[in-house]
Parts: C-alpha cells; structure tokens; sequence
C-alpha cells in the first residue's frame, strides 16, 4: 500500500463497495477501472469480502490499474448462503452483517475520503456516510427502468396493480410510471409471487434510501434510456450521471494485441474457423438462479437437433453438456465473453438477459434470444425484443415454469439464425446500430464520457473526512 501512497493535495480517494453478486461486482468494477483510466490522480479502493478478492487477484483477464487498489473484509456471510439457493437469506445477511466491518474497515483507511460509491443495494451504505459526513454516490447497477419501478412502487398500489395475480391479471396494461413504456404486468420485475414477492421490501428499502445520498449513477447510456432518464431527475435534489455501458471494453485493446501474438485461447481459435455470423453464444443460466434440469435437458437437445453452431459457456460440471454435444458445438467452463459477443462469427446470443450481459451484447451489436429467469431480467428482455427490437424472447407468460421442449427450441434458433430471414437481417442491422450508439456515448465528448467527467470533478471536490 505504501508504494502506491500518492501527495494527499494531487488525490482524490474514492471508497467503492459492491453488493456482493457477481452482476453487481462485476459493474461496478467496470466502472472503477473506467474512471482510474480517466484520471491518473484519482484513487479507489476497491471493498469486497476475502472470498470476493480471491476470485479478483486470480483472474488473469481483470485490468488491475495501478490506482485501484483492494481492501478486504471477512467472508461474514455463511457459505451455505452464498453458495446456496436461499436468496432471502443471502439478501438478509448482505443487508444486516456487512455494515459494522465496513465501517471497520474505514477506520482504517491512511488517506481521508472523498466519496463513497456503492451498490444501492447496500441499504445501510447511506447512514454511514451520514455519521462520517462522507459524500456517497449510489450506484445502480441495473436498468433506469427498474429503479424508476421501484422509485414509483406506490403507483402500482394506488392503480390496483399490487397485489395482483399474474396468472390472471398478467396482461393488464402499466401506462403511468413516468418515462417507461406501456408494460404489461407480466413484464415487470418478478415482485408479485415467489422469491420475488420474499425479498420485495429490501430493494424497496434500497430505493427509498437513495434521497439520503449526494449522487446517483446509473450504469445506462443516456441514448437507449433517455426518457426514464429525464423523467427521474425533477425528483432528487442533486445529480445523476448516465455512465454506461459499464463494461470491460478496456481490455479489448489487450485482446488485440494478444491476438498478433497468436496466444489465443482455444474458444477465439474455434470461432476464427467458423463463418461469419453463424454460432449462437449461449451463457450459463443465470449466476445465482437457474433453469430446472428438465428444461437444461430440452436446451441442450433443442440446440442439437437445430443444426446452428454455437458456443456454450457453463461454470459448473461441463461434461453432461459435451455428452450431447457434436462438431456442431463448444462448451468451455469459462470465456471472455464481450471478446467473444465481438467476434465476427457470433449472430445472436442466447441470455438469461442480466443487465451486464444485455449491455455487453448491445455493445457489441448482437441479437439477443432472451430467456429470462428473474428479477429486472424479465423486463429486460421486453424492451430488448418490443423497445430496442434487437432480439426475441423465448417465452412471454407469466407462467414461466411451462416446459419448453426441445422441438420447440430447434425451430426458434433456426429462424432466430436463419441469416437470409428478412426479420433477422433488420434485427441484426438494428443491433448494430445500437452497438454504434453505445460507442459513441463512450468516445470523447459522448453522453458517457461527459457524465463520467462531471462525477470525477464533482467528488474531486467533495469534502474529505
């Protein structure tokens, strides 16, 4: 840590804290090594647990920055929860255990603090900052959209829209949350039944806190979701910034570089030989929550028997999968996967729709076959296929859990890869110039770039502890 001491007068020492979820570290890691790229002067320290850093310092492909550093805090969650499939309870030990050694932990700290930025589902984030009279910016790592959902919560209740039954009432018609589009029920975020309804106070809380904070970031580009943008700011009395897309396209460059190098994993190796636009990037479903086995089983089989190329990413056991797999397929347990969203031969990409993942493929300007599980994913996947109009989804009912087989799936990734389709030739060409938006937001003098800019003179100016 010493060696990477800087003159306090020429610093400005920014706290970042993630809920720890790999969508939300992972987004706000982006946006870490974005803003260190940004400005030499500005240091980050960058908060997750012990286990959390051990994932970090062993992967090769994470861009470290000399001026992000990391600082841990004991694995306080129990493994059964973070390993497990009890949600509420992770949720519950994320927002009650987390608090006292963070605070810790800034005792600690040799340089004073600028600012605080972290995920705002870090309810208690806010009250710190508060005690400490330290500036915090609440990050959002997820679609404006669902913020301004949760923001205007109330509306549902007051139009009789929650409760409801979405087995019934599903396709009742959400006009009036400022700045979103006519929704239907069943394409909200997944609050009305189940997990959903369980832990639906906690984001409410997270929401209902960001008034007590000094700033708000959304990880969205201004372009794809200007007018939620616009309609949310009258309703805090300070500043929010659009930095989006927060996602690794820093190390882009390094891949090319590699790539003259021919030092080339053997996933980029295989897809060089494919034809362009012909394999369809399948992610694993969901990093918390998953597809039934049953419905794995049709997948698998459905992508088989559709005859399309494709490429498979699974983190857990890869065996089963290659069991059924021919030269028609690949699966690896790990990829780069916006390296890989950019390859030429990649046409579409089949995701559970985690906003990272959306954003990623919106990047790269890539169709998304969306196959929500979850949470804001489900609304993700209705504006990717009736806003934006860059993808499809594979099933719209409330009733998600309705099998869906394997013949059913082989016709969909044909026609959704049938490169001579007139359908798919204007999706593909949509994306594209999606893809295009997002770049020119990050360029120099774009949305992006501008908001980024304004965040970093903002706390470079906020008073330290």
């Amino acid at each position: 840590m010493d060696s990477m001491k800087m003159e306090h007068q020429n610093t400005c020492h920014l706290v970042a804290a993630p809920y720890p979820g790999r969508g939300h570290v992972n987004g706000l890691m982006n946006l870490c090594q974005i803003l260190c790229s940004k400005n030499p002067h500005l240091l980050i320290t960058f908060v997750v647990t012990e286990e959390w850093y051990s994932f970090i310092n062993g992967d090769s492909s994470v861009v470290k920055p000399s001026n992000l550093r990391f600082s841990t805090i004991p694995n306080i969650i129990p493994s059964e929860l973070v390993r497990g499939k009890d949600f509420p309870g992770f949720l519950e030990a994320v927002s009650t255990k987390v608090e006292a050694p963070f605070e810790h932990l800034l005792d600690g700290l040799e340089l004073p603090i600028n600012a605080i930025l972290a995920d705002t589902h870090l309810v208690w984030m806010a009250r710190v900052g508060n005690r400490r009279n330290i500036p915090v910016a609440s990050f959002w790592p997820m679609p404006t959209t669902t913020f301004s959902f949760f923001h205007h919560f109330h509306l549902l209740q007051q139009n009789g829209h929650f409760p409801a039954d979405l087995s019934e009432r599903g396709q009742e018609i959400v006009n009036y949350i400022p700045g979103l589009p006519s929704t239907r029920l069943a394409d909200l975020p997944t609050v009305f039944d189940g997990i959903g309804r369980q832990v639906l106070r906690r984001p409410l809380e997270s929401v209902l806190m960001v008034p007590r904070v000094q700033s708000l970031i959304f990880n969205s580009v201004y372009e794809l979701e200007s007018q939620v943008i616009d309609a949310l700011r009258p309703n805090f009395p300070f500043p929010i910034y659009h930095v989006g897309p927060a996602i690794p396209y820093l190390e882009l460059q390094q891949h090319a570089l590699m790539d003259d190098h021919m030092d080339v994993p053997d996933y980029i190796k295989w897809l060089n030989s494919q034809p362009e636009g012909s394999v369809i990037y399948v992610s694993s479903m969901g990093s918390f929550l998953s597809v039934s086995s049953a419905q794995l089983e049709e997948i698998v089989a459905g992508l088989q028997n559709s005859g399309v190329k494709f490429l498979w990413v699974s983190r857990g056991e890869t065996k089963w999968f290659k069991d059924w797999c021919s030269d028609k397929g690949l699966v690896v347990p790990w990829c780069d996967q916006l390296r890989v969203l950019r390859h030429p031969s990649v046409g579409g990409f089949w995701s559970h729709c985690g906003w990272n993942s959306t954003l990623e493929a919106v990047f790269a300007g890539v169709p998304i076959l969306a196959a929500p599980i979850f949470f804001d994913q489900v609304p993700t996947a209705k504006t990717v296929e009736e806003d934006w109009k860059i993808g499809w989804r594979l099933w719209r009912e409330a009733k998600r859990e309705a099998l869906i087989t394997r013949e059913e799936i082989a016709r969909l990734v044909q026609s959704f890869m049938d490169a001579e389709s007139i359908e798919v030739k204007e999706m593909r060409n949509r994306a594209k110039e999606l893809g295009s938006i997002c770049q020119a937001a990050i360029a120099k003098g774009g949305s992006s770039d501008t908001s980024l800019d304004s965040f970093i003179e903002n706390i470079s100016h906020a008073q330290t502890k």
